[in-house]
């Protein structure tokens, strides 16, 4: 049986005030199921709130982001998505400044390339859809499993060629 309304608020809460960002996406698809777009749309935004928060700390204390440990895991994808949503509602120039803190903060190597590739096609302003059909893979992505853009085309090689010849 499905919580109630009230009670999933109470469970959202407790994870806030635990700054415990996995245990609200554990809790987001319930959250989809319960409540409506404004909660929705707070519940979302409590979630990028304690991720910038984490991001302050992780850069205050000059290390890196673990993807083992499940924290760090969720807030790198709360930071992730937060960045891709600048870059699908055109903003290419914040979205390749929050990629290019991304591809940095991670002690994952995969992720870390991945994220150039993001960084350098906002950062050449190309397109949010001409990055997903011309550079991204994602199909192959989908096969991954990941929950960023982890694969890509050969065209994304140019890219990332052109962009060292302009270093």
């Amino acid at each position: 049986m499905a919580r109630s309304g009230e009670d999933l608020k109470a469970e959202v809460l407790k994870a806030q005030q635990t700054g415990d960002v996995a245990a609200l996406y554990v809790l987001e698809k319930e959250a989809h199921e319960v409540f409506d777009d404004e909660t929705l749309h707070g519940f979302y935004a409590n979630i990028l709130d304690l991720a910038l928060e984490k991001l302050t700390d992780i850069l205050e204390s000059h290390r890196k982001m673990d993807m083992s440990d499940v924290q760090d895991f969720a807030t790198t994808r709360a930071l992730y998505e937060y960045a891709i949503e600048h870059y699908s509602a055109g903003d290419a120039k914040d979205a390749a400044a929050l990629f290019e803190v991304l591809s940095g903060i991670t002690n994952d190597e995969t992720f870390t390339s991945a994220l150039k590739f993001h960084w350098i096609a906002a950062a050449e302003n190309l397109d949010f859809e001409s990055f997903l059909d011309k550079i991204a893979n994602i199909e192959a992505t989908q096969n991954a499993g990941t929950f960023y853009i982890s694969k890509f085309t050969k065209e994304a090689q140019k890219l990332l060629d052109t962009a060292k010849e302009e270093e």
